[in-house]
C-alpha cells in the first residue's frame, strides 16, 4: 500500500463518485437484505485476500459477495491496528468507519463475469446450480483521517445474482472514465476471481 499522498484530483474524483454511491457498506446491505451477515477469509497471502461475504440460514451459508482484495503498501504506523484486524477477517469498510476513517471508492469497472461450467469454488460458495454470470464491481479504496489520505487497496467484488445485478451496480456506482480498466487489466481481474479454486 503505497504511502504516496493521493493526488488531489484523484481524491476529488473519489469524493465525487462517493456522493452518488450508496452510503451503505456491502456488509450492511447484505444484513439488511438477507437478515444476517458474516465474513469468512478464504485465503490471505502475498498481499491478496479472498473472502466470502455471506448470509446464513437454516441450510448454511450463501456467499453474496466474493471479494478479492489486493492491498497496497501502507506503512504500519498509519493503519496497523485496523489492517491486522482486516487480515484476521474483519470487514474492511466497517473497521475503518468504526475507527474514524472516511472511506472513498473510485469505481474502475462495473460489468459481468461468466462462471465456468462445471464444479467451481465460486459456484459452491454462492450455491448456484447452473452456469450463471455474476456482476462485478472493481474499485480503488481510499482512506482519509484528518490530514492523512492513503490508497489502501484495489477491490474486486463478484456479487451473487440474487443480491446485486449489473443493472443495480450501474445505478449505485459511476465509472470514472479516466480510470476505466483496459483489456489486459480485465483479463487479470477475471484470473484473480476465477483462478483460485
Amino acid at each position: 500500500m503505497p504511502s504516496n499522498p493521493v493526488p488531489l484530483p484523484v481524491l476529488a474524483a473519489a469524493r465525487s463518485a462517493c456522493v452518488v454511491e450508496s452510503e451503505l457498506l456491502n456488509s450492511e446491505r447484505i444484513a439488511a437484505e438477507f437478515g444476517s451477515y458474516g465474513n469468512e477469509v478464504l485465503s490471505s497471502a502475498n498481499g491478496i485476500r479472498r473472502s466470502s461475504l455471506y448470509s446464513g440460514d437454516g441450510d448454511g451459508r450463501t456467499c453474496r459477495t466474493y471479494a478479492v482484495v489486493r492491498f497496497d503498501d501502507v506503512p504500519e504506523s498509519i493503519a496497523n491496528d485496523e489492517h491486522a484486524r482486516i487480515l484476521a477477517g474483519s470487514s474492511i469498510g466497517a473497521i475503518f468507519k468504526a475507527n474514524g476513517w472516511e472511506v472513498y471508492k473510485e469505481t474502475l469497472y462495473v460489468g459481468e463475469l461468466a462462471l465456468p461450467a462445471g464444479e467451481h469454488r465460486l459456484r459452491r460458495l454462492m450455491r448456484l446450480d447452473q452456469t450463471r454470470s455474476v456482476a462485478l464491481h472493481v474499485y480503488r479504496l481510499y482512506l482519509r483521517k484528518e490530514l492523512q489520505i492513503i490508497e489502501y487497496a484495489t477491490i474486486i467484488e463478484s456479487h451473487h445474482p440474487e443480491y446485486l445485478s449489473r443493472k443495480q451496480l450501474d445505478k449505485l456506482y459511476v465509472v470514472d472514465a479516466p480510470t476505466r480498466l483496459g483489456e489486459a487489466e480485465l483479463i487479470e481481474v477475471s484470473e484473480l476471481v476465477l483462478g483460485a479454486d
